[in-house]
């Protein structure tokens, strides 16, 4: 079964090859990112984000997700000596870069829950796979009809942050500048929630961020700094 949906900005694409699988197995998937988008989204004047922003809401009156969210931007915004940063001055509240991983992968715990056993799911490029062996391919930062490597993941998620989809968005939450020393930066965790935060992060931190990410439990790093050197950690599940 495939389908693919835009949802958040993005194309999502569910792939379950399970026998039993039919279109409706993909609806729990699509309705909970469309929740997430309504809910969660910066854009959205009614959103609970929003509302927060603006005073409507108080702490003790957020929902359970929003806090859950809000605290794991908070622990990388420590882990990052403030690179990560979901409130930069002069903009709201903006917890997309965390939302995306943690949205997906629960959205993935969702199949798992239905009984699939061998599905991908790629939101935008990032990806949680089960059931593998699935082979994922790492794009080149300059050249959208190159990749840099293929890898194979058989349980796990895979995440990249780069330049090249929309330009300089991520912004060193330390400067309040756009982040230079990267121009791609790959990881490979247990978890999309882990992959994309810790991508997204180490992006943010620029060259000191592969070191940081690859020093992360459970996490292996393939990235192209700015003088388009290659660096890889040594359990990179690279293809053959």
């Amino acid at each position: 079964m495939r389908r693919v949906e835009h949802v958040m900005g993005f194309p999502v694409s569910v792939r379950i090859d399970d026998e039993y699988a039919d279109d409706e197995t993909a609806d729990p998937v699509f309705a909970w990112l469309h929740e997430v988008d309504a809910r969660f989204s910066p854009f959205r004047a009614d959103s609970e984000v929003s509302r927060l922003d603006r005073g409507e809401l108080k702490p003790d009156e957020l929902s359970r997700d929003l806090a859950d969210v809000l605290g794991l931007c908070e622990e990388y915004r420590v882990a990052t000596g403030g690179a990560f940063q979901v409130r930069l001055p002069g903009r709201g509240l903006d917890p997309c870069a965390m939302v995306k991983g943690w949205s997906v992968q629960r959205a993935a715990g969702l199949l798992t829950a239905a009984g699939a056993r061998r599905f991908c799911l790629n939101a935008g490029g990032d990806v949680v796979a089960a059931g593998g062996p699935w082979r994922v391919g790492v794009r080149h930062p300059e050249h959208a009809d190159q990749l840099c490597t293929v890898l194979e993941i058989t349980d796990g998620a895979v995440a990249t942050s780069a330049r090249y989809e929309r330009g300089d968005h991520i912004l060193d939450g330390r400067t309040g500048r756009p982040a230079t020393g990267l121009l791609s930066v790959t990881v490979v965790a247990a978890s999309l929630t882990e992959a994309d935060a810790t991508a997204t992060a180490a992006f943010a931190m620029g060259a000191e961020g592969i070191e940081w990410a690859a020093a992360r439990k459970g996490c292996e790093v393939f990235a192209v700094d700015a003088e388009r050197r290659v660096f890889r950690t040594a359990g990179l599940p690279v293809a053959s």
